[in-house]
């Protein structure tokens, strides 16, 4: 009798491990999480940093870092396009704000209601929407970046700082054409993936370029700027700032051109964009080095 129990009591919690089992994440290999938070505001941010196979084997090497927003949206295929591509690259994605006021109803925009805010550089034209999402601090946000986000990373791991890229898309890269036109030397290659600009974002992007137009001898930066064949209502600004990057070319400052992504819209476009643009750092920075 004893003995039944016992064998019974094993196969349930057998079935229950095996449940559990069966409802664990998969964890992204080589990667792990570090929370963070802004010094300035409050917000808590996490990390999500994931090494090359090599790192541990080779403790005289550093790497280059592709930093990437929207990270929850990105690592995955940002993953996978550089663990062929470009397996020697550390990647860092930066988090939404994970404690947003739980005072404010988001709704289903709660867990991204922070890009609203830390992406873009012009405030809402309703004073309603403004109100809930703060737009326009990106100023902010790039500082909290470039001093503590970039900080933790260089201090606890051997990176290349001097082959440091951005990978931005939608909003990340328009956030990203802001870093670029703000402060250039933040990063010295830039995959900026169908920016969401509008006619006010695009005029404060002009008025960026204006006053750093005479620092192009100083600027060592590399831009791959891309669009869906679909796109049509970005097309036409996208083509523009492109011409705007173009117009200022040479002197450091090195334009791919507007890569268009054959029969895709600004969704389907993603995963070409983030192969495309891995592509082209990939070949830059192996030219870097051979230098």
């Amino acid at each position: 009798m004893i003995k039944h129990l016992l064998l019974l009591t094993m196969a349930k919690l057998l079935l229950c491990h095996t449940a559990l089992a069966a409802t664990q994440a998969y964890p992204m290999p080589r990667t792990h999480v570090a929370p963070i938070t802004n010094s300035v505001t409050g917000g808590l941010y996490e990390l999500y940093i994931k090494l090359p196979e090599s790192y541990d084997a080779d403790t005289d090497k550093s790497y280059p870092v592709v930093y990437t927003t929207d990270a929850y949206w990105h690592m995955d295929l940002l993953s996978g396009a550089t663990e062929f591509l470009m397996p020697e690259v550390i990647l860092v994605g930066i988090s939404w704000q994970k404690n947003m006021p739980a005072t404010i109803d988001y709704g289903h925009r709660r867990a991204f209601a922070s890009r609203f805010r830390d992406y873009s550089f012009v405030a809402h034209e309703k004073e309603d929407i403004q109100t809930k999402y703060q737009f326009g601090q990106a100023d902010m946000h790039l500082a909290f970046i470039r001093h503590q986000v970039m900080g933790y990373v260089e201090d606890n791991y051997r990176t290349n700082i001097d082959e440091n890229a951005y990978l931005g898309y939608s909003m990340g890269a328009e956030f990203g054409a802001y870093i670029l036109l703000s402060h250039p030397d933040t990063f010295k290659h830039y995959i900026l993936g169908s920016p969401s600009l509008d006619l006010m974002s695009f005029d404060s992007l002009k008025k960026l370029e204006a006053p750093t137009a005479e620092q192009t001898g100083d600027v060592q930066a590399n831009v791959f700027v891309s669009i869906g064949e679909l796109e049509e209502s970005r097309m036409d600004l996208t083509q523009q700032f492109t011409a705007l990057l173009k117009s200022r070319e040479g002197n450091g400052l090195s334009v791919s051109g507007l890569e268009v992504v054959k029969d895709s819209d600004h969704s389907t476009a993603v995963p070409e964009t983030f192969v495309r643009g891995i592509k082209w750092l990939k070949q830059l920075i192996s030219k870097d080095s051979d230098t």
